[in-house]
C-alpha cells in the first residue's frame, strides 16, 4: 500500500465519481477507506444498496459497500479527494472540500472543459496565476482549496447514472492524470500507482493542459451541438452539416490553445476521425438538458469565448454556439422552476 493515501473521498459521486469510488472499494478493498459524498435518493441508495457499477462486456456487476454522506464533517481528513463535480458546482461545493483537507492532502478535479486553476503555474501562456471568476465566483476555489493542491483529470469515460446508486459504463475508458506545474512528481506518480492497482486505466502527462484543450476540441463541439440538436453522437457525425460545425469548432479551439502554448497534440482531422468512432452516445450536455439540470456550458464554452477574445483569435462558430446554448440553459432552468 501507498504510504499516506488511506483515507480517499470521492466528492460528488455521480457518474464519474461513482465509478471511481467502486472501482477503489472493489480493487483495494480493506488497504483504503473509501467515503462518497452524495445527496438525494442517489445518497440513499448507496446507503442501502451500495454502489452498482454495470460495464458493458463484464459478466456481472461490481457492487461495493462504502461510506456515504452528504455532510463532509461526518467525516476525518482525507489523504486523497477526488471531486466528480462538474465545473459549475464546485465553487459551492468548496468549503466541503476544505473541511476534508490535512496538510499533505491531494485533490484529484475530474472536470471537463476549462479548469478554474487552468493559469496557476502557467509559464507558457505568460499569464502565471491568472484567476478565471466565471469558474470561480469570489476566489472560493482558490482561497479554500488551493491550486496547488490539485491533480488536473482529463476522463474518457462515458458514464450514466440510469438510477440512484447504479452507474453504467458502454466501455472501460481512460483517465489522465497531470501536475498543473508538469512535474512528474511522486504525488501524481503515488496516486496513479494507486487507481492502476484498483483497475482504473491511467496515464501520466507533463502537459495536462495540452490534454484538457485536446479532449475540449470534443466537448465543445459534441456536447452544445447535441443539446441544441438533441442528436446523440453518431447522428452528429453523420450529418454533413452538423458534422462541418464541428469541424469549424474544433479548429478555433485548437487555435486557441496554439495561441495560449499549449497545442493539442491531436490535429483536427484526428480528432474529428477519433469523433466518428464515438457511436450513439448521449452526452452529458444532453443527458442534463434531457433531466432539466443547469447545462455545464460555462467550462465548454464561454469561457473558451474568454479566451479567444483573451489572445485576439477570431472564433465566430464558438460565439454563434454560446448566443444559443446560453438561452438554452435560460430556458432550461426556468422550466425545471
Amino acid at each position: 500500500m501507498t504510504p499516506g493515501l488511506k483515507n480517499i473521498c470521492i466528492y460528488g459521486a455521480g457518474a464519474l465519481g461513482g465509478t471511481l469510488a467502486a472501482r477503489l472499494a472493489e480493487g483495494l478493498g480493506e488497504q483504503v477507506c473509501v467515503s462518497v459524498i452524495a445527496r438525494g435518493a442517489h445518497l440513499e441508495k448507496i446507503r442501502e444498496n451500495g454502489l452498482q457499477l454495470h460495464v458493458a462486456g463484464e459478466d456481472k456487476p461490481s457492487v461495493v459497500a462504502v461510506t456515504a454522506t452528504d455532510n463532509p464533517a461526518d467525516l476525518p481528513k482525507q489523504d486523497l479527494i477526488i471531486t466528480g463535480m462538474k465545473g459549475h458546482q464546485l465553487p459551492a461545493a468548496a468549503e466541503g472540500i476544505a473541511t476534508l483537507l490535512s496538510t499533505h492532502s491531494r485533490v484529484v478535479m475530474v472536470l471537463n472543459g476549462i479548469p478554474w486553476w487552468y493559469f496557476h503555474g502557467d509559464e507558457k501562456s505568460e499569464r502565471a496565476d491568472h484567476r478565471l471568476p466565471e469558474l470561480d465566483p469570489g476566489n472560493r476555489l482558490w482561497d479554500a482549496v488551493g491550486p496547488e493542491r490539485v491533480i488536473g483529470c482529463v476522463a474518457y469515460q462515458g458514464a450514466e447514472v440510469v438510477e440512484p446508486s447504479v452507474i453504467r459504463l458502454p466501455v472501460r475508458g481512460r483517465f489522465i492524470l497531470g501536475e498543473p506545474s508538469g512535474d512528474i512528481s511522486a504525488d501524481l506518480t503515488a496516486i496513479s500507482d494507486l487507481l492502476t492497482r484498483a483497475g482504473v486505466n491511467i496515464i501520466q502527462t507533463a502537459d495536462i493542459r495540452g490534454e484538457i484543450w485536446s479532449k475540449l476540441m470534443g466537448n465543445a463541439s459534441f456536447n452544445p451541438i447535441s443539446a441544441l440538436t438533441r442528436a446523440l453522437s453518431d447522428r452528429i457525425v453523420a450529418e454533413p452539416a452538423l458534422l462541418g460545425l464541428m469541424s469549424r469548432v474544433m479548429t478555433e479551439v485548437h487555435g486557441i490553445a496554439t495561441a495560449l502554448g499549449h497545442p493539442p497534440a491531436q490535429t483536427v482531422a484526428e480528432r474529428l476521425k477519433e469523433a466518428m468512432t464515438i457511436g450513439p452516445h448521449p452526452t452529458s450536455m444532453l443527458q442534463d438538458l434531457l433531466a432539466r439540470k443547469p447545462l455545464e456550458y460555462v467550462p465548454l464554452v464561454d469561457t473558451v469565448v474568454r479566451l479567444a477574445h483573451m489572445t485576439g483569435t477570431p472564433v465566430p462558430a464558438l460565439e454563434t454556439i454560446l448566443a444559443l446554448i446560453g438561452e438554452l440553459d435560460r430556458q432550461n432552468r426556468a422550466d425545471a422552476g
